[in-house]
């Protein structure tokens, strides 16, 4: 038979990452209640230890297609760098991946067409502004592996097979962290 103990929901909570704060809120408990169950100082009802394991649940079963944005606007690198910035502006992204013959090549980013902003940036093309391509990852990845990514990289590309499918941007891992489960 399995007891369910305050460690193991401590256990169960540090491995998917969420602080006491966060949990208690989304299970609606103070985050006080939850330090006490943890230590096993009190002896919560069924029901509060029931919405903890939810939460829990659902929190490490989420996956990057869970999460991800589709319908990924690529750029080509013969294409020009102001007509994929207005695309940019357009659709409100900040990154977009660069494909040549059906493989993703670099990345255009607000910050690479900064870089190279001047006079002549009506003659520039994708190719010489964008930088290194984003990661790519399943979309069955845990979102908790994404995590380290999205420090270093703007986002993350999404593939099924071969096909890129989504992008996981800190924006969407932001919205991911404070939805309700």
């Amino acid at each position: 038979m399995l007891a369910i103990s305050g460690a193991l929901i401590r256990k169960l909570r540090v491995e998917v990452g969420l602080t006491q704060e966060r949990l208690a809120r989304l299970v609606g408990v103070s985050q006080a209640h939850v330090a006490k169950i943890e230590r096993g100082v009190v002896d919560p009802r069924l029901s509060t230890v029931n919405r903890i394991l939810q939460v829990l649940d659902g929190w490490k079963s989420r996956r990057c297609r869970d999460i991800m944005s589709s319908g990924v606007i690529f750029a080509r690198l013969r294409d020009r760098v102001l007509d994929v910035s207005d695309k940019m502006v357009k659709h409100c992204i900040s990154q977009v991946p660069v494909i040549e013959r059906g493989r993703v090549v670099g990345t255009v980013t607000e910050e690479s067409i900064m870089r190279r902003l001047g006079s002549d940036i009506d003659k520039r093309t994708v190719k010489e502004v964008m930088v290194s391509p984003l990661p790519i990852v399943s979309e069955e990845t845990d979102v908790e592996k994404i995590k380290g990514l999205l420090k270093t990289y703007q986002g993350v590309l999404v593939s099924r097979g071969m096909r890129i499918v989504g992008i996981v941007t800190r924006s969407d891992l932001l919205k991911f962290l404070c939805e309700p489960v």
